[in-house]
């Protein structure tokens, strides 16, 4: 087990605004996840970006890795980006992450109390999915490639009609699936399988807020709503529209509620 090296992608730069940590899903790189939610986010946040370990611009892991670790790897990362002055010192720092993404957030909200000024879970859960299935999942995509995830997450990313209604999007998020690394895949499928943080949100002492979409079968609003009845300062918001990647189905939307949540801080 290791820290996972993350590359940030700097989406939108003015560090005079406070800086937000922009978290991706498995299969999808940074930019055609978090680009379409850009224009409304860029007049409240500089966004940064990161790409999970062979996906976008990272790297792939050569060892498998827990969510601890990969929440240790964001803290560095941003660690990093303080010490070349690319984040001002002071300045007011919050996360939001999407699907595994999200469940960093709430991984950090554990682990790293305070090193952000509020997250936000979006379109995930304190547990996702069942073990059994991540490694079922891991051992399928090591074997035979990323492509054999296509089809599947063609029905699970999207809310019904996406596709068809928004055809760029959409293929630029499986395109960023195709290309991922297989191994480093199947380790973020491994990190899932160990993830399990419903008893630990109690302790949670950040603001947190879950925004999950009223089309995701993934990760229904219920999961939403545990993560707001269970973390002390916890929230929920539902995207009507979205399934689960809000980001990109439902831009302006999920910016509205992030704004709104996290400038209240």
């Amino acid at each position: 087990m290791a820290v996972p090296e993350l590359t940030p992608s700097l989406l939108h730069t003015n560090s005079e605004l406070p800086t937000l940590i922009a978290g991706p899903s498995l299969g999808t790189a940074a930019l055609p996840l978090w680009g379409p939610a850009v224009p409304y986010l860029k007049d409240h946040f500089q966004v940064i970006a990161w790409d999970l370990p062979g996906h976008g611009a990272s790297k792939p892991s050569r060892q498998e890795f827990t969510l601890a670790e990969l929440a240790t790897g964001v803290t560095t990362m941003v660690e990093a980006l303080r010490s070349n002055g690319v984040i001002a010192d002071g300045s007011k720092l919050f996360y939001a992450g999407v699907s595994v993404g999200g469940a960093t957030a709430l991984q950090l909200a554990v682990d790293h109390p305070g090193f952000f000024n509020a997250l936000s879970s979006i379109c995930s859960a304190a547990k996702i999915g069942t073990p059994e299935g991540w490694t079922e999942r891991a051992e399928l995509v090591a074997k035979a490639g990323t492509p054999t995830m296509v089809a599947g997450s063609a029905q699970r990313w999207f809310a019904p009609g996406f596709i068809e209604k928004e055809p760029e999007i959409s293929a630029s998020l499986l395109h960023s699936l195709q290309d991922a690394d297989r191994f480093a895949y199947a380790h973020v499928c491994g990190a899932l399988a160990g993830f399990d943080v419903r008893e630990q949100l109690s302790t949670a002492t950040d603001p947190i807020l879950a925004i999950n979409g009223a089309q995701d079968e993934v990760c229904p609003p219920a999961d939403a709503q545990f993560i707001e009845q269970h973390a002390p300062k916890g929230q929920a918001a539902i995207v009507e529209s979205a399934g689960h990647l809000a980001p990109a189905e439902a831009p302006e939307e999920t910016a509205a509620l992030l704004a709104d949540f996290f400038l209240a801080k």
